[in-house]
């Protein structure tokens, strides 16, 4: 046979060489059949392969190229079941390594997969469903076809989310929502998916809703105003007002997070989409259940619930409350903060003073429980006039203030009946809100409940005894309080003060005379009526002053009494029917004692006055001291 080995042509063979002996056309047959089976691959590609062969440590597997390539066998963990012949993504990380080596991924592989899913879901909004990994500040990392993504936790559900522990494990189907590439970051989220499931809901139960529709939700949220409560799809506010007939200060004291609760819809606004709900309105009004034996002039008792500027609220009984407006808790005339009589959460007892059942409305009094002290048996012999009292002042005013004797007898004290002495201009000068004063009762109308008080009146008119010491012409020593264009006000002896016009207040070396001197002053003029002296220290030193002073005492003498008008005359005669300048010098040595001696009982009345205050004072100081 030709073609058998002992025929062949070595020869032959050895002179055209390796593969000399094809044509071209035979050539060119051959490298295209070669590669045919050959696959062009580019680095940095996903590509498919199948697996040839798994060892212990890698997976050999075939992309088509001039050489196998090699994935360890710890990147095929989520395909336990993997076997020859079996089809899986990689990822071409290099066509040839330094040893001629095939590098391939399969982690990279999925990775890249991964992102181009994403990117496929955002742009053609596509649901995704991952595991959830952990929990993270704000909320949750899931794991999307190998990529961490985000999921906040105000994007879990519509309601909050008090616990995101629960979720650790979990499938969950998602949306992406954001990729920020630079940071390979992705948000995703579940909300929305659940948003457009209740969209359907929401709007079956707007299209549906009735004012007066009983209604079961769950809360979702509570604030200190109200609670929000789910319908199934759609918020409705629950007002803290409309939560319980009676009053609460939150609504946890009666309420929890995620209670189902039955509700009635007060209101709703189809453009806002805002439901406001009620909960008290499912019960009887408590008002309807007010027992019909209270009426006005009864006797209630309750719990103080609020307590405002204007006075307080009386809780009767859940849902039922009556007002007790400040100016009826005390018999007193003067309004105080009601905060000085009740306190928040008091029990109390009032008297119902109106009640009106249709508008819901009551009105109390406290003081009413007592007697009003006007109409007292022994207001009229208590209070008589010229009996004395000591009260606590409670208002002041620019005529004079008024003065508390006891609860609801109130008496006014004007500024003129303070003192005998003093020039008072305002009450505050005298005496404070909230001192003790001692008073003496002028008048008394107990139809109109006025009484007119005096402090002065307490002590004898002191103006009958100046009369005799600070007579014209006298001199005394005094000290300047204040000194102004008009004149200047003395202090002078007894704490009385006098007036000294600007004319006689020029000192003896030309000087004018400055508030804080003290100098010798003469009265010039005294009126007891008008609780008036004028002094000058001019008329010290002038005899032209003195000359001026005595011309009008002489002119004064006649009117000082009707019992002198008739005495003059005939004095005046018997001088001048007596020539001798002795009987002229005796008679006017005795008028000057005789002035003397009114002076000297003067102010010995007034010494004895002033020890006897004093002694009081004193006496009562040692009194507070035995007290405390």
């Amino acid at each position: 046979m030709s073609n058998s080995p002992e025929n062949f042509d070595w020869d032959k063979f050895e002179s055209q060489g390796f593969g000399g002996g094809y044509s071209k056309e035979e050539r060119a047959e051959m490298e295209k059949m070669y590669d045919d089976t050959l696959t062009t691959v580019q680095e940095q590609e996903v590509v498919k392969g199948i697996v040839v062969g798994i060892t212990d440590r890698d997976v050999i597997l075939n992309i088509g190229f001039k050489s196998d390539g090699l994935v360890p066998v710890s990147e095929f963990r989520d395909l336990p079941e993997l076997k020859v012949g079996d089809e899986v993504e990689v990822f071409i990380e290099d066509q040839e390594d330094p040893n001629g080596q095939l590098i391939l991924s399969r982690k990279k592989a999925k990775i890249v997969s991964a992102w181009a899913k994403i990117y496929d879901a955002l742009e053609n909004d596509n649901v995704l469903e991952g595991v959830v990994k952990r929990r993270t500040k704000g909320g949750l990392i899931m794991d999307l076809y190998g990529v961490e993504a985000f999921l906040p936790g105000s994007q879990i559900d519509v309601k909050p989310i008090r616990d995101f522990d629960v979720f650790v494990g979990k499938k969950m189907e998602v949306k992406v929502v954001k990729i920020n590439a630079a940071f390979d970051n992705v948000v995703v989220s579940h909300k929305v998916l659940i948003e457009k499931d209740l969209e359907q809901q929401r709007a079956a139960i707007l299209n549906n809703l009735e004012k007066g529709q009983v209604l079961e939700g769950v809360i979702k949220n509570m604030t200190n105003f109200g609670v929000f409560i789910d319908l199934g799809g759609v918020d409705g506010l629950l007002h803290i007002t409309d939560i319980s007939w009676g009053r609460i200060n939150h609504p946890e004291e009666v309420l929890n997070l995620d209670q189902k609760v039955n509700v009635v819809v007060l209101d709703f606004d189809d453009d806002k989409k805002r439901i406001s709900l009620g909960m008290k309105q499912l019960t009887p009004h408590p008002w309807d259940a007010l027992p019909a034996e209270i009426e006005v002039g009864s006797r209630v008792k309750g719990k103080i619930v609020n307590v405002a500027d204007y006075g307080a609220f009386l809780e009767l009984m859940p849902g039922v409350e009556g007002l007790i407006h400040v100016s009826e808790m005390s018999w007193s005339q003067h309004l105080r903060n009601p905060q000085d009589f009740i306190k928040q959460g008091d029990e109390v007892e009032a008297v119902v003073l109106t009640l009106d059942r249709e508008e819901r409305k009551m009105s109390l009094g406290i003081k009413q429980l007592t007697e009003d002290p006007w109409t007292k048996e022994d207001v009229i012999t208590k209070y008589a006039v010229g009996t004395k009292h000591s009260g606590v002042v409670r208002n002041l005013t620019n005529f004079g203030l008024f003065l508390e004797l006891e609860e609801g007898v109130d008496g006014l004290v004007h500024v003129s009946d303070l003192s005998w002495t003093k020039k008072i201009k305002h009450p505050s000068e005298f005496v404070k809100v909230g001192e003790n004063l001692d008073v003496v009762v002028l008048e008394l109308d107990v139809a109109n409940r006025r009484l007119a008080l005096g402090h002065k009146q307490l002590e004898e008119n002191p103006w009958d005894t100046f009369e005799s010491v600070f007579n014209v012409g006298s001199v005394h020593k005094a000290t300047v309080l204040e000194k102004s264009d008009r004149g200047a006000t003395l202090e002078l002896p007894y704490g009385i003060e006098g007036f000294s016009f600007p004319k006689g207040l020029q000192k003896e070396d030309g000087s004018q005379v400055e508030a804080g001197d003290s100098l010798d002053f003469r009265v010039t003029e005294f009126s007891k009526d008008d609780r008036k002296i004028i002094l000058s220290h001019t008329a010290t030193y002038s005899e032209a002053d003195n000359a001026r002073i005595a011309k009008a005492t002489k002119k004064a003498a006649p009117a000082a009494g009707g019992e002198k008008k008739e005495k003059a005359p005939k004095v005046q005669k018997e001088a001048e029917n007596k020539s001798t300048l002795g009987d002229l010098d005796a008679l006017s040595a005795l008028k000057e004692q005789m002035l003397e001696n009114e002076k000297e009982a003067g102010v010995k009345k007034l010494e004895a006055a002033a020890a006897k205050k004093a002694k009081g004072s004193d006496d009562e100081s040692a009194e507070e001291e035995n007290n405390a």
